[in-house]
């Protein structure tokens, strides 16, 4: 007993949640991550924006030499030299710009591939509780947004934030060439703007913060009621379910409205900043002009520049609002999926060596969060080759031995051994080759029979999933179907009825041919006919299988070697049929109770 305490201590503690990727810690480290995949990408495209940029200034300064050498004494080869440069400029300029924006474009979209599916991949290693608390509706739309908030981001950095920075440093170089004073007070003023902004932008993250989570939750609640459509129609709900989805549609317009205005606040500020500076820094130039101090061509650049430099400092200062949006939205999708996994390998974790088939629980416990142990010291032990049934009233702990079994959870004390292997120290791909499940509930993907058939083993041939389909009794009725084996389901199998898709389930079981295969009321949707002729094919896939079948209807589990009765997470009654029934115990309740069309969750 000691033995078995101290190897259930050592297991919780190795089943401790795994550790958060340090990237998925917070929106810096988790851009930063992906621009150093991309290093030389991004070298390229900040050197062709730094080029571009500091084209379209010279432009400015060789416009101040062209006005002066037109308006000084008739020099033609100095006016056609300036012209020729301003042209070559702006072409060299143009050219830059398109290679940024190609480089750009294939840098972007190609980290929005690796970013889906870095976040999906640590989202598959979710519990499946994890996914019960979340709709995935919104789990979808945040991986997908967040691919764009980063590509919004990085155009908001190259192309909104980078140019008005090299303006600003080549206006005060060139400023300086005039009148240091102006260069200090160009300085000074832009400075104090992009401060103030900057400032004034991170006060409104939580309303940009507040905007992200809200939207992301609308899109999940809107696609969990398109895709219950049928109860919508079912329970007459569609007015009410329209009702609530205006009253969300509504809060989510609030905090846009409250994210969009702010962002208008900003402008509004910076318009009135604009006036004043450009206005201060015109009249000054053209009063060093009157006093003969500057050129004509000083002040068209002058005011060509401060124009220029204001303008893209206003843009610059939304794009850094803009920014801190695209931040909110980023950190609201991490804080929701990037929740360190619960279910992990260990590292150098072997695969599962499957011999037979044999299963043992020593000691396992198992509670859903506070509540009272699901399955409480529960030891079983199934040799190779068995077939076991499970039966049960509602939450006797049959679902989650199951799923205990699949490790889509951890258990909590004790532990779980197949052939002699802790099921917690294999890998859980694994694990999980090794089990053939068919649930009550059937989900299909939105793809063909074929598709979904031989989703249980991809190197299947045809002729294996004929044979599978033939088995599970669902051949004829596949090929009654206008395109056969090429019928798309719908979206979880919708276009088909509950019974079809829980043979195109037991099909899929079946190509699988794995050592232990898991019935969770399998043939529940079935009619007596279908029933009967899958637990036939049953019988021969059965041979030399080990076999779990939960089931509520106990004559399916007649012809079993061993029939296990669950009570309260315990095992409470364990032997074969006619044992049971001699015995007169729960099993035999169960049973009489049925033969007489009453539910024993009624009567207990």
């Amino acid at each position: 007993m000691d033995a078995r305490l101290t190897r259930a201590r050592l297991l919780t503690a190795r089943r401790r949640p795994g550790k958060l990727p340090p990237f998925l810690k917070g929106p810096g480290p988790f851009i930063r991550h992906y621009i150093r995949h991309r290093p030389f990408h991004y070298a390229a495209i900040f050197l062709m924006i730094l080029g571009a940029a500091g084209c379209a200034v010279a432009v400015q300064y060789v416009m101040k030499v062209l006005v002066d050498a037109m308006a000084g004494p008739r020099d033609a080869e100095a006016v056609w030299l300036a012209l020729s440069i301003f042209l070559a400029l702006i072409a060299v300029e143009s050219i830059m710009w398109r290679v940024s924006g190609w480089l750009g474009c294939r840098t972007t979209i190609g980290i929005g591939v690796d970013m889906r599916l870095d976040l999906f991949e640590h989202l598959n290693g979710q519990p499946m509780r994890y996914f019960a608390d979340n709709l995935a509706g919104s789990l979808g739309h945040r991986v997908t947004s967040t691919a764009g908030s980063f590509g919004a981001l990085t155009n908001t950095v190259v192309w909104r934030v980078m140019p008005p920075c090299v303006d600003f440093i080549g206006a005060l170089i060139i400023f300086a060439t005039v009148d240091w004073r102006m260069m200090v007070a160009l300085g000074i003023g832009v400075g104090a703007i992009l401060v103030g902004m900057i400032i004034f932008g991170e006060r409104g993250r939580h309303l940009h913060r507040d905007y992200a989570a809200e939207s992301n939750q609308v899109g999940g609640d809107l696609v969990d009621v398109i895709s219950n459509m049928w109860s919508v129609k079912a329970f007459s709900a569609r007015m009410r379910e329209r009702n609530r989805l205006a009253r969300l549609f509504k809060t989510e317009a609030s905090a846009q409205r409250a994210s969009w205005m702010y962002t208008e606040k900003a402008r509004l500020i910076h318009d009135a900043a604009l006036v004043v500076m450009a206005g201060g820094m015109l009249a000054w130039a053209v009063h060093l002009w009157s006093r003969n101090e500057i050129s004509p061509g000083d002040v068209v650049m002058v005011s060509a520049l401060t124009f220029r430099i204001l303008h893209g400092s206003r843009d610059m200062a939304l794009s850094l609002v803009d920014m801190v949006q695209q931040f909110g939205f980023i950190e609201d999708t991490l804080h929701v999926i990037a929740q360190p996994q619960t279910v992990v390998d260990e590292p150098g974790a072997p695969p599962l060596r499957t011999e037979g088939g044999a299963i043992e629980f020593r000691g396992v416990s198992f509670a859903y969060g506070r509540e009272g142990d699901a399955v409480h010291e529960l030891d079983l032990h199934i040799p190779a080759g068995q077939n076991v049934g499970v039966v049960g009233p509602s939450g006797a702990g049959k679902s989650t031995l199951i799923q205990l079994l699949q490790r889509l959870y951890d258990v909590q004390h004790g532990d779980i051994l197949i052939d002699g292997q802790s099921i917690g120290s294999v890998q859980q791909d694994s694990l999980r080759e090794a089990l053939a499940v068919v649930p009550q509930e059937i989900t299909l993907f939105h793809r063909t029979i074929m598709e979904n058939i031989r989703f249980a083993r991809p190197a299947a041939t045809d002729k294996e999933v004929y044979a599978a389909a033939r088995a599970a009794h669902c051949d004829s009725f596949i090929r009654s179907l206008s395109e056969g084996y090429d019928t798309i389901v719908g979206e979880r199998g919708m276009k088909l009825s509950g019974g079809q898709r829980q043979r195109i389930g037991i099909a899929r079981a079946f190509l699988k041919a794995a050592p232990i295969i898991i019935l969770d009321e399998a043939t529940s949707a079935l009619d007596t006919e279908s029933e009967i002729e899958i637990q036939r094919a049953l019988v021969r896939i059965m041979r030399d299988r080990t076999v779990i079948a939960v089931a509520h209807r106990l004559s399916t589990l007649s012809g079993f070697d061993r029939i296990i009765v669950m009570n309260g997470g315990r095992v409470v009654e364990d032997g074969p049929v006619h044992a049971l029934r001699e015995k007169g115990g729960l099993f035999d309740r169960m049973w009489r109770l049925q033969a007489e069309g009453l539910k024993f969750d009624e009567m207990a």
